[in-house]
């Protein structure tokens, strides 16, 4: 029984860092799409990958303009999609619920 215990653990922490890893690579993916969606939009084939939203913030005239707080926005969508953003765990999947670490840094 207790074998079983242990073997169940070692399953546990490897789902854990499977789960994370696929997380990270759908991130990853994600960013590489943005990055090549603008890269089609500056060549004048936009249309190549449609479906998913821009990652460019225009003014009225079409030009680009930096957009205050775009850092904060990117720390809060990361961990309203599970990962830690304090500098304790940074980077690790949220498996218990809510850190007050991060929401401690998120309210500052």
């Amino acid at each position: 029984m207790e074998n079983l215990h242990s073997e169940l653990g070692i399953l546990k922490l490897e789902v854990k860092k499977l789960l994370e890893e696929n997380q990270r690579y759908s991130l990853e993916n994600e960013q590489l799409r943005k990055v090549l969606k603008r890269e089609a939009e500056a060549s004048g084939s936009a249309s190549v990958i449609s479906d998913y939203p821009a990652d460019l913030h225009l003014h009225e005239d079409g030009e680009n303009i930096d957009i205050v707080g775009e850092g904060y926005d990117n720390l809060a969508r990361l961990y309203h999609e599970g990962f830690h953003i304090c500098n304790v765990y940074y980077g690790h999947l949220r498996t218990e619920g809510d850190c007050l670490f991060c929401l401690s840094f998120l309210n500052k």
